[in-house]
């Protein structure tokens, strides 16, 4: 049972087998990329997974990403077309199908970059310069040759368009993610604080307080404001992709590292994606690179992990996904708990439920408890624990669907669905049961049971009971 999170992206390949094999072999969270689905698709999917957990007694949570104010290339002859390095190439505002020597893009950038900009493609891998301008066009140099393909995004690195956060299309997306319960919205290219806001609000109008706001940080405006992003996200999910196209590679680990440090200490999700088992897509063994890539990750305290293309175009969505698991699974046992209990604390709340979290996460490693349990109505409390890092388990009981769902992403937490507990005595008798017929723990194990006394009556966490089976 390992505590860092694994977010699988689904494409137009993912059968439902294939969907349920990903849940069944640890996937805690099925992403759709909205840059690449329709609203049909969407459905079907979040359908299939519904299907999927009422038959497997699963909680997999569902998140969708929005496009994003990037700006995107327009259809391409045979949907993708070669760039030779020191060719040129005309990129119009008017549509028009592309080819090797012309392609247009569904913004008017002509009175918003200069002459010496630089165009990235792709994640960075083509890179074009421009030399030129008129009314309608933009004539580029090729710098770095690739291949772009339909809906490619474009970077301009250190050039912030006007173009507004939220376009029509995003609307509708949050709009229909509120109608099908989605758990988790991902927000692309958010450039300030502010843009993470303007979701909010529009979350509020639709008095949706279930869907939690993970905003992706892909370009330097991100960086640079990431602490007033913090305060308004309940997660971030750094993107390596995109954010390779904005600053230099060499700093990506240095920022990762800050950012996932930032999230941990302010108790926020954290999320790494991009290129974790990319290796996979075509093989079935990852690189030694990869696989400290992941640990790394780990080992810093990330949340949750994304595959990619591993799982929407990949050959070994599956295989890919287990192999993922076994490095984590490994890279857990080297974590430094006691290390993840002390940065937690140093900007806490000193507050009752904070207080109890970090008592409990102490106790349990000090007693080499196997499991913490913390009955929650809102997953307020299990969320707290989870900041601490504790080794082991933190069994988040709710007979609350949406709070189950909406702890797939915590370090550690392990949410299930119960039936409504009235009593304090009764809490405790089904968290023993728990530990014995789901953790199969044996006589002499301990674990430790958090909640509020008296039950319903008190709005925060404020007992800790140690019980040995």
């Amino acid at each position: 049972m390992n505590k860092t999170k694994v977010i699988a992206t689904v494409g137009p390949t993912t059968s439902k087998e294939i969907l349920k094999s990903l849940i069944i072999n640890g996937a805690d969270v099925v992403r759709i990329n909205m840059s690449y689905a329709t609203f049909d698709f969407c459905r079907d999917i979040i359908n299939k997974i519904n299907e999927i957990n009422a038959e497997l007694h699963t909680y997999a949570s569902v998140m969708l990403d929005t496009r994003g104010p990037l700006v995107r290339i327009n259809h391409i002859s045979n949907g993708g077309t070669f760039l030779k390095q020191n060719d040129k190439i005309r990129i119009f505002m008017d549509n028009v199908i592309g080819d090797s020597t012309k392609f247009s893009v569904d913004y008017n950038l002509v009175n918003e970059v200069e002459i010496g900009n630089f165009i990235t493609i792709n994640d960075g891998t083509v890179e074009l310069q421009i030399i030129d301008k008129g009314y309608d066009y933009l004539l580029c140099k090729v710098l770095k040759e690739g291949y772009i393909k339909d809906n490619n995004s474009i970077n301009i690195p250190d050039v912030k368009l006007n173009r507004p956060f939220l376009n029509s299309f995003d609307k509708e997306t949050i709009k229909f993610a509120h109608q099908m319960n989605v758990d988790f919205l991902a927000l692309s290219y958010v450039s300030d604080y502010e843009d993470v806001l303007e979701v909010n609000d529009l979350l509020i109008n639709l008095k949706n307080e279930h869907m939690q706001i993970i905003s992706i940080i892909e370009n330097k405006a991100a960086i640079d404001d990431i602490d007033r992003i913090l305060k308004v996200s309940d997660g971030i999910m750094i993107a390596r992709g995109d954010l390779g196209s904005e600053v230099s590679i060499e700093r990506i680990p240095g920022i990762q590292k800050r950012i996932i440090k930032k999230c941990h200490e302010k108790g926020v999700i954290g999320i790494v994606a991009t290129e974790l088992l990319s290796t996979l897509i075509n093989s079935e063994k990852p690189t030694r690179a990869e696989v400290s890539d992941i640990a790394n990750a780990v080992l810093d305290g990330t949340d949750a992990i994304v595959l990619c293309g591993e799982t929407t175009m990949g050959k070994y969505p599956v295989e890919t996904l287990k192999t993922l698991e076994r490095v984590i699974s490994i890279a857990e046992k080297d974590i430094n708990y006691d290390n993840m209990i002390d940065e937690a604390m140093k900007e806490e709340d000193v507050d009752i439920t904070s207080s109890l979290a970090y008592s409990v996460a102490t106790c349990a490693e000090r007693l080499k408890c196997k499991a913490i349990f913390a009955p929650t109505m809102s997953g307020y409390t299990a969320k707290k624990i989870s900041k601490f890092r504790p080794f082991c388990p933190v069994i988040a009981v709710s007979p609350n669907i949406d709070t189950v769902k909406s702890l797939a992403l915590n370090f550690g937490v392990v949410p299930l669905l119960i039936n409504e507990m009235k009593t304090s005595d009764a809490i405790i008798e089904k968290s023993k049961k728990i530990a014995v017929d789901f953790l199969m723990l044996q006589p002499k194990d301990k674990i430790i049971i958090t909640g509020g006394y008296p039950f319903k009556k008190v709005k925060h966490t404020n007992f800790m009971k140690i019980e040995e089976i």
